[in-house]
């Protein structure tokens, strides 16, 4: 019962919030904020920046949506950034629903809608070229929110978050939006640091309980023991001993998983690998192909997993598969399977939705793009959506979903990033994932961010997340990432040629230095150095206790230490020499190979003779192209030779062969048969044949004959313990190189942003793209100037191959395939010989880029800077069969290129040649070229946006 005077002070409460512009918001909304959104509106309206850190599905969203309401009723500007264009895109569509379109905008890479209006959504690029360029839009802003403001521990795009959260002015409020972290306090006090008061908002309650099951066979089968939330199974050291008990793992799967491992190991399959229940075996020995578990419980097929999902009612369902392939196929299977989810009155509305936003796709299209399979699918209930899908088809999935017309949908892990969709139940069908090097085990911020999309708040009483038992899973671990929700953020900030010269350009080199040092990556890195400087006092403690004990009477037993350290060094160091002179050789023999030259493969993934089709001279380690006997085509590696290659013969290449066609390669295998066959002789020598010089070698023995000498003639080498007194110098040694390495982490540490920044600008000084002025203070040129306007991963590239007159003679069609080069990344490693290029100018203009980017990258490597990727020319016939006007069907005929990810790659290829068209003292006759290549590429599928304009 409450006293009269708390009583009262409720009531004074109420009253004073009734009065607030929170209430009215709160109004609106047709239900109650949970304390946690109290909490943090308070703060926006108290004018105090604010980070909101919280679990998907809790709702932090409606925070930014109160700094926006804020912003309209004070007559200022709200920016609302997200990572993505699709949430961009839904968030501008909830946005005007609740204020009007006129009142707000969408900027996007290639799409712009109401750019003046007093609310405008924007991916977070958009915002920082904006602060780069002093855009008018700026005028008048008054917050800026950052959904998903955790992205900045991506490593490609992260650092874009912290040059907006720096660059800022100091009056614009920002509502930070964050996934639960384990370091949001950290994160906070950095945003407290560079932007003012901010106050730190964390909950790691969930307003819809997660339960955390496992399906066996068709069973669905709970996690733990007994029933335990996802808020109770939260690792937390302070969790009350009750709850410690509840959170066991349910018995039922501990059995299973030591019944399979039995069951295994009398059979002699392989063993599982460490983790959380991935599914990579050993072989069998004797075996030829890697071995596979047993297991007495048969797995149930994805239309049965769907099945019993909604015989359990646990349907809408989202199904998370690791691979683009396998959300596809999981659709045709439950096609196949006859399985369907919808009433006859609901597939009349899904088949008039689909026919709608297929209506301007051409029929020869509809084919390569799996429109009919997709299209029964939806009808039946169920889709994909993954990034190889055209826009315009996952759109219609997501609208479908949110109807409850879809209610299963297979998806890649992208579904996760951030789109609004959530469901009832989760499906993880394997907890490791191909991360493009290899099958890794997936985090426990990954399982918490997948799993955070079950239960629907103000639908759903719970949310469901079932992974589906597969040989070899461990219960424990499974249990352990249903634990552990949170996960660091860390900074993945790195000065980069653009953000450099914009920071010089707007405030001098020296006061961008200060800027940069102002980053969380150097606020990060100066917290970790307290805790370094702590271990090395700790360790020059022990090191002096160490070199007492290892005192010696006769002499000086450090100094006799160092002499036996040196001679062992010594010794090992001539054990390489040998190798490392053959392995100099034999790239130096690669260098001088030419085209026809016939050479003898010792070992490698090519042994045999074989014909040199391209040299590789200008790369920092040769990779010839060759045609082997067998009519294959290989890149040549020094790793393949044990010494230096001998050129046995050589033959002449047709100017006509091309090494795609199997008749030429057929031929050339044939003359290259001949040549060996007659003996005939190869080219002059030359400069080739380097030989092996043993001088160095020669050289150590001496070394190590005169230390060996120096050590038996020293006083300590007499002494009775020596060997105690060396133990001691070993571990003296070994301590010494511990410390001595953390000091170093410590310097590397200290300043470490600003010292990238230092290498940075000594490139932009080499290209003289920066020059000291009259009075030696470093400026931005007119070249430099340029590439101020161009944002991306090889943007001094793009610049370089603009001042080197790299665009300069091709037209709109062939500018749009030079573009793709400067912007394409290939999910793998394309090898092989170069593309013939569609015609000679291009040819010319491809030339110009790779000999710009091989300068470039021998500079950044003597600078000890990451070096910029290769121009890639994967894309380019794709690109110039678009823009002649072909079919999509036609364009991706003969390329691994899914519809998706050709309409993604050339919307950024449009954003690029934007870039440029907006460079100044551009030739009007280049930025003409400009725009009309973005007319040809944007057209059809690539033209489509969710939003109309």
């Amino acid at each position: 019962m409450t006293s009269p005077s708390e009583r009262y002070q409720a009531a004074k409460e109420r009253t004073g919030h009734a009065r607030t512009r929170l209430a009215v918001f709160e109004q609106s909304l047709g239900f109650d904020l949970d304390p946690f959104q109290i909490e943090a509106c308070r703060s926006v309206e108290a004018g105090r920046g604010v980070l909101v850190a919280a679990p998907t599905g809790a709702g932090k969203t409606v925070v930014g949506e109160f700094a926006v309401y804020m912003a309209l009723e004070r007559g200022l500007k709200a920016f609302y950034t997200t990572p993505i264009k699709a949430l961009s895109n839904q968030k501008y569509v909830e946005l005007s629903a609740s204020y009007g379109p006129e009142n707000v905008g969408l900027l996007t890479g290639d799409t712009s809608i109401n750019p003046d209006a007093s609310v405008v959504v924007m991916t977070t690029e958009v915002l920082r070229n904006m602060l780069y360029s002093n855009s008018a839009t700026l005028d008048d802003l008054g917050y800026v929110v950052m959904d998903e403001v955790h992205y900045l521990a991506d490593r490609f795009r992260g650092a874009v978050w912290e040059e907006v959260i720096i660059h800022l002015r100091s009056d614009v409020q920002l509502v930070s939006l964050s996934a639960t972290v384990s370091n949001a306090e950290e994160f906070g006090a950095w945003l407290d640091t560079v932007r003012g008061d901010t106050d730190v908002v964390v909950t790691e309650h969930r307003p819809v309980p997660l339960w955390q099951h496992v399906m066996v066979g068709r069973d669905i089968v709970d996690l733990f023991a007994t029933d335990v939330s996802f808020d109770e199974a939260a690792d937390d050291s302070e969790r009350p001993a009750g709850i410690q008990e509840k959170v066991k793992v349910n018995p039922e799967l501990l059995d299973l998983a030591r019944n399979e491992s039995r069951l295994n190991q009398r059979t002699r399959w392989g063993s599982q690998r460490p983790g959380s229940g991935g599914r990579k075996y050993e072989r069998g020995r004797g075996s030829s192909a890697p071995a596979a578990p047993q297991t007495r419980t048969p797995r149930a097929s994805r239309p049965q997993v769907i099945s019993q999902l909604d015989k359990r009612g646990l349907l809408p369902a989202i199904t998370f598969i690791f691979s683009r392939n396998g959300c596809d196929a999981a659709v045709r299977q439950c096609v196949d399977s006859g399985l369907a989810l919808t009433t006859e009155a609901e597939r009349r509305v899904i088949a008039a939705m689909v026919d709608e936003a297929s209506r301007d796709i051409p029929e020869d299209d509809l084919e390569v793009l799996g429109f009919w399979t997709w299209r029964e699918g939806l009808v039946r209930g169920f889709a994909a959506h993954h990034a190889g899908m055209l826009p315009t088809f996952k759109e219609v999935v997501e609208k479908l979903f949110a109807a409850g017309l879809v209610r299963a949908v297979f998806a890649t892990e992208t579904l996760a990033l951030g789109v609004n969709m959530p469901a009832r139940s989760v499906v993880l069908e394997k907890l490791d994932k191909f991360n493009g090097e290899a099958h890794v085990d997936i985090t426990a911020g990954e399982y918490t961010q997948l799993t955070g999309r079950a239960g629907r708040r103000g639908i759903d009483v719970e949310g469901h997340a079932v992974v589906l038992w597969q040989p070899g899973t461990d219960p424990a671990a499974v249990a352990g990432l249903a634990s552990r929700r949170t996960y660091p953020l860390n900074s993945s900030f790195r000065p980069t040629y653009n953000m450099s010269i914009n920071l010089i350009a707007q405030f001098g080199r020296d006061r961008a230095r200060e800027i940069l040092e102002s980053s969380f990556a150097q606020f990060q890195a100066d917290r970790s150095v307290v805790g370094l400087a702590r271990q090395v006092r700790s360790r020059e403690e022990s090191l002096a206790g160490y070199e007492k004990a290892m005192t010696c009477h006769l002499g000086d037993f450090s100094e006799y230490s160092a002499m036996r350290r040196k001679l062992s060094d010594l010794e090992q160091s001539a054990s390489k020499s040998k190798a490392r002179s053959r392995r100099s050789a034999a790239a130096a023999s690669l260098e001088t190979l030419r085209p026809g030259d016939v050479i003898d493969v010792p070992g490698g993934r090519s042994p045999g003779y074989a014909v040199v089709l391209t040299p590789d001279t200008n790369a920092r380690e040769p990779r010839p192209t060759i045609l082997t006997e067998d009519k294959q085509i290989r890149r040549l590696h020094v790793g393949d030779l044990d010494g230096p290659l001998d050129v046995v013969s050589q033959i002449r290449i047709p100017k006509s062969f091309n090494a795609r066609t199997p008749k030429d390669r057929r031929d050339l295998a044939s003359s290259l048969r001949n040549a060996l066959r007659e003996h005939r002789p190869p080219r002059p020598a030359g400069g080739r044949g380097a030989s092996l010089h043993a001088t160095g070698t020669e050289r150590q023995e001496q070394a190590i004959a005169e230390l060996r000498r120096k050590l038996r003639a020293h006083p300590c080498h007499g002494c009775s313990e020596r060997e105690d007194h060396a133990r001691w110098a070993e571990r003296w040694w070994k301590l010494r190189r511990e410390t001595d390495n953390l000091t170093a982490q410590i310097r590397g540490r200290t300043n470490t942003i600003a010292k990238t920044f230092d290498r940075v600008s000594s490139v932009l000084e080499h290209y003289g793209y920066v020059a000291p002025d009259a009075d030696g203070v470093p400026q931005v040129t007119p070249a430099g100037s340029k590439l101020r306007r161009i944002y991306g991963e090889r943007d001094l590239l793009a610049a370089l191959g603009l001042e080197h007159g790299a665009f300069d003679d091709l037209d709109a069609v062939e500018l749009a395939c030079l573009a793709t080069a400067l912007v394409y990344q290939p999910k793998r490693e394309e090898r092989g010989l170069r593309p013939r290029m569609p015609s000679a100018v291009l040819d010319g203009a491809v030339d110009i880029l790779i000999r710009q980017w091989s300068e470039l990258t021998d500079l950044e490597e003597a600078e000890k800077l990451p070096l910029t990727g290769e121009p890639e020319l994967g894309l380019v016939w794709p690109m110039y069969k678009w823009v002649q006007g072909k079919h999509l069907q036609v364009a991706l005929n003969g390329t691994e290129l899914a519809a998706g990810d050709f309409v993604r790659w050339s919307k950024q290829v449009i954003d690029l040649i934007d870039q440029l068209a907006k460079v100044p003292e551009l030739q009007p006759d280049l930025r003409r070229r400009c725009r009309e290549a973005i007319d040809l590429i944007r057209r059809g599928v690539v033209a489509y946006s969710a939003v109309s304009e």
